[in-house]
């Protein structure tokens, strides 16, 4: 029985691994795939839902995310999380050979300080607090400190969607990346409510009115907060390359969602002195990649306004 077992607990961790590996790749797809659709689309003069390669891309999102799923279930999420690094990476590469877009030196310095720093924040997050009841989840959802801050990125959302990127939504890339990144704080701690409320709704657990009305909210917020996205995701891909946008994004999001479950579960209060000193050097690595990134498309707008 203990020769079986340890083969099985060596290979859980690396299938893991393996499925993350390829997973980042499938999501370094996506973005240049629904780019490369919306190009199609737009030269026939047709819209880009009717276009196969779009819908390619759209489908590799899904399995992508599938993937994702599955490799937090056989691998830790500090090791398969920093792995969605190499997707921004391989997404970089295959926008440069499909789309011809291509990073100047900035531009991939920029991108490699993204993907540096967002591991850096990830490696020294504070571990979550397991919470392994519907009761636990209510009591974390009602907390004052995680009201407060849902609330105001909720605020924060209507102004950026209904004033902001109406007006300068196409002209800056940080306005679209914003709206996907926040929504972040919504979908994710949804998506992990909803298997513990799924529990008591379709299992032996306790269940009633209101188990049902938190479940349908989650389930509800979870579905606006991924429609949402999924429309600005393409918006922006409209107007920016995907290379850049994938990279800022993938920073930008990892960062809500790092923020949204250390204050829904509690996370920051086991936060030590060197892994703040370790995360504020990795937001700082970041915004140094975000500002080259931004500083590499003002010079490729200049250069096609001259060219042209």
């Amino acid at each position: 029985m203990t020769v079986d077992a340890e083969p099985s607990s060596v290979s859980l961790p690396v299938s893991g691994v393996v499925i993350a590996v390829v997973s980042s790749f499938i999501n370094g797809s996506t973005f240049v795939l629904q780019k490369k659709g919306i190009l199609r689309a737009r030269e026939k003069g047709g819209s880009y839902l009717t276009d196969v390669v779009w819908w390619s891309g759209t489908l590799a999102m899904v399995v992508g995310q599938i993937g994702n799923f599955l490799a937090y279930n056989v691998a830790p999420a500090v090791i398969v999380t920093p792995l969605g690094a190499l997707g921004v990476l391989f997404g970089a590469v295959l926008a440069s050979w499909i789309l011809k877009e291509h990073l100047n030196i900035l531009g991939k310095l920029g991108c490699v300080l993204c993907c540096c720093g967002s591991i850096v924040l990830i490696i020294h997050a504070p571990k979550a607090e397991a919470v392994t009841s519907r009761l636990e989840l209510e009591e974390r959802l009602s907390d004052p400190v995680f009201v407060t801050y849902a609330l105001l990125v909720a605020l924060l959302l209507v102004i950026l969607i209904v004033w902001i990127a109406p007006t300068h939504g196409t002209s800056n890339i940080m306005v679209y990346v914003a709206i996907c990144s926040l929504l972040g704080s919504f979908t994710v701690p949804s998506s992990k409510g909803l298997g513990l409320v799924a529990q008591d709704v379709f299992g032996e657990g306790p269940s009633g009115s209101r188990v049902l009305a938190l479940f349908l909210g989650l389930l509800g917020t979870l579905a606006v907060s991924i429609l949402i996205q999924f429309f600005f995701i393409n918006k922006a891909l409209e107007c920016f390359s995907s290379n850049m946008f994938e990279a800022i994004y993938y920073v930008t999001f990892t960062s809500t969602v790092i923020l949204a479950s250390a204050l829904l579960f509690k996370e920051w209060t086991a936060l030590t002195v060197t892994d703040s000193i370790a995360m504020l050097c990795g937001l700082t690595t970041v915004c140094v990649g975000v500002v080259l990134l931004r500083i590499s498309q003002e010079a490729l707008i200049t250069w096609k306004k001259k060219t042209d």
